[in-house]
């Protein structure tokens, strides 16, 4: 779509990726350049988790070893164990603030390499990168922020949420829907948010405000964005990935929500 072109070229950044797919396709930019996906990386995790879940190596609500008493893998999802962004220590009970983690994901990556055996980087190349084809994206560290990938691989990803065939439906539904309730809880960069509902790796859009995503679409839109100045939403059977090679930050706030208003608008 021209409107890709349109807005994205005018980025102040040095190189970008971006594309649809589902009911639209296109793509602007090097679908085959690999970028630092930042916390884009939590949704490629969330799924092995999700994915180890269905395959009976543990369940959602039993609580690993490695966790905060009474912690679940849910709570570790959805960003709601009380675990610090990168400190394993409690900040909060269990189950009372959404405080946005990196180091709840490489509780549950080491959860997963217990129960299962396999290396975690390993469980996503094998269960989640190499059926989908996604043959330039790689784990190289944190669970939570460690993978980088091409634009062409999370668009593969991205119309695998749309249209799972890893996962069952009902498995990706749950993990699109808010967990435990109306918690409140700091969006980065975004400010705290009153509530800052969560999915299982998915943040959702809701009523937030400011937020990333554009005005007028879904609360239901769900995805993540990264530090690295990536992003992947998702919302009524569309999907957009953008990938850049800048930082997030003051220049992103703007544009990505001019952005994506303009580009949902341009969808209906």
């Amino acid at each position: 779509m021209e409107i890709l072109e349109q807005h994205l070229a005018k980025w102040p950044v040095d190189n970008v990726a971006a594309g649809l797919v589902g009911k639209h396709e296109a793509t602007f930019g090097d679908p085959d350049r690999v970028f630092e996906l930042a916390s884009v990386t939590k949704l490629l995790s969330a799924y092995g988790v999700l994915m180890a879940v269905e395959e009976g190596a543990f369940e959602l609500d039993d609580a690993p070893s490695n966790a905060p008493e009474g912690a679940t893998v849910r709570h570790l999802l959805a960003h709601a164990s009380g675990v610090g962004f990168d400190s394993r220590e409690p900040q909060k009970p269990v189950g009372e603030r959404r405080i946005y983690s990196s180091a709840g994901y490489e509780i549950l990556a080491e959860f997963v390499e217990e129960t299962t055996g396999i290396a975690f980087p390993d469980y996503l190349a094998e269960g989640v990168f190499a059926p989908l084809q996604m043959d330039s994206t790689r784990l190289v560290g944190s669970a939570g922020h460690g993978t980088e990938a091409s634009l062409s691989d999370l668009l593969r990803f991205a119309q695998e949420v749309l249209e799972p065939t890893l996962l069952s439906a009902q498995t990706v539904r749950e993990a699109r829907t808010n967990q435990f309730g109306d918690l409140r809880g700091v969006v980065p960069g975004y400010g705290m948010q009153k509530p800052c509902p969560w999915g299982l790796g998915f943040e959702l859009k809701g009523e937030k405000s400011p937020h990333w995503t554009g005005d007028g679409m879904p609360p239901e839109t769900c995805g993540h964005f990264g530090m690295a100045g990536t992003y992947l939403w998702v919302a009524d059977g569309q999907a957009m990935v953008a990938l850049t090679d800048r930082e997030f930050g003051d220049w992103a706030k703007p544009l990505w929500q001019e952005t994506n208003t303009a580009i949902w608008e341009a969808l209906r």
